[in-house]
């Protein structure tokens, strides 16, 4: 399951509708090891088209360096889909290079509503998966009791 917080989410659709009808790209980097999305990074389409994109190398390998750095992660790596339903097409699985990433899909093709998936993409096999979007993580689901124990 995808925890995110709704800024983050809002952050990815305007984007998504900026860049509109060009795919956007971008990651939302989170410390190591915690699979909890933090820092928004747009990034440039190289590509600029409606229907592929690819992440600028020079930018891709400064913002690697940046998250190295920092000690965080890709939790997410995000595009969009400008005309059809969000689900990674057959370029997007091949060019999953990051099997701990979400994969976040946002599609602009209805110019009032979006349609936001995440996929887990591991060795070509796509996993669809829940988003659950929240405030502020201190209030998310863990997965575990949420309840505290009152022995």
């Amino acid at each position: 399951m995808l925890v995110i917080r709704r800024d983050l989410v809002d952050a990815m659709v305007a984007h998504a509708r900026r860049d509109h009808p060009d795919e956007a790209c971008g990651v939302i980097a989170g410390p190591a090891g915690s699979d909890r999305p933090e820092r928004f990074v747009p990034m440039t389409n190289a590509e600029r088209s409606l229907t592929f994109y690819r992440f600028d190398s020079l930018e891709q390998l400064r913002v690697w360096r940046e998250m190295d750095a920092n000690d965080e992660v890709p939790v997410v790596i995000y595009h969009s889909h400008t005309a059809t339903e969000a689900y990674p097409s057959r370029t997007d699985v091949s060019y999953a290079s990051e099997p701990d990433a979400h994969y976040v899909l946002v599609s602009t093709r209805d110019p009032h509503e979006h349609e936001l998936r995440s996929y887990r993409i591991v060795d070509g096999v796509v996993t669809e998966e829940p988003v659950e979007v929240v405030e502020s993580y201190m209030f998310a689901h863990t997965g575990v009791d949420d309840v505290p124990d009152c022995r």
